[in-house]
């Protein structure tokens, strides 16, 4: 009886784990380049009452073994990189990657950092930064006196100058792609960071070697369904409210054996 109630907690514990997971999407629909997250489940070793015992010629051996499972525990939480809805800002410093790829941006301790959020601004000193302040790399700085910014799909960066007639090229914006980007870590603040699960970095120009190109005037909106969290929400609710009546059950039986007499 015990068991039911130990392994009816581990299913309230991983439902209420993945409703966390369910609201920090939802709390994230609105944020530039959120890519959503789905918590992973397995089931928790099973007991062994009876373990399969050899065949005998005469028969009589049971072909199965006795096992009953100990509950569920959560595996991992994947990302889902999926592009989100495209919105026309017509900011000429917001930048929209359509298809694979991440900025990389220099972290103020010197670590590299990725990010699918291209509102991008510029510093004091004139280069371009994320909204955060950390510095894409490589570094694009504009003149003082720059009237006009115009990023091609390829990431060919040309600014107008004041008093200029024609475009003047002052860097170009390249793109990291992984192997495994599901082993990208998460550090907050629309970043991750390479791992030895996602690989080291590989770098390409938009458009080149199965990487994205650029839409200049656009923000990557994140790829939250609220409609399909909704239903996920709903789901995990009563898996939740269905393990607790297990307990709830459990409990019932237990306190009628102390009434026996």
């Amino acid at each position: 009886m015990l068991r039911s109630l130990y392994t009816a907690a581990t299913g309230m514990e991983a439902q209420q784990l993945k409703m966390d997971v369910i609201s920090h999407n939802l709390a994230n629909a609105s944020t530039t380049g959120f890519k959503k997250v789905r918590a992973e489940f397995e089931e928790l070793l099973s007991e062994t009452i009876r373990d399969v015992a050899p065949t005998e010629a005469d028969g009589g051996t049971p072909p199965a073994p006795l096992q009953v499972g100990l509950g569920v525990k959560t595996g991992a939480t994947s990302r889902s990189f999926g592009t989100g809805d495209m919105i026309n800002t017509q900011n000429e410093l917001d930048v929209a990657i359509e298809g694979h790829g991440f900025f990389q941006v220099i972290r103020p301790g010197g670590e590299l950092a990725y990010t699918r959020a291209g509102n991008f601004r510029v510093d004091g000193l004139g280069r371009l930064v994320t909204q955060r302040g950390e510095i894409l790399d490589p570094e694009i700085s504009f003149p003082p006196d720059t009237t006009e910014v115009s990023i091609d799909g390829d990431g060919t960066v040309r600014v107008r100058t004041a008093g200029a007639d024609a475009t003047t090229e002052v860097g170009v914006l390249e793109l990291s792609t992984f192997v495994n980007p599901n082993g990208l870590l998460s550090i907050g603040g629309n970043l991750f960071v390479a791992t030895e699960s996602s690989g080291p970095a590989m770098y390409a120009r938009p458009g080149e070697r199965g990487v994205g190109t650029l839409a200049q005037g656009f923000l990557e909106s994140a790829n939250v369904k609220a409609v399909e969290e909704m239903i996920d929400m709903i789901t995990t609710q009563r898996s939740y409210e269905l393990s607790s009546k297990v307990i709830q059950t459990a409990d019932q039986m237990l306190q009628r054996l102390t009434q026996l007499r």
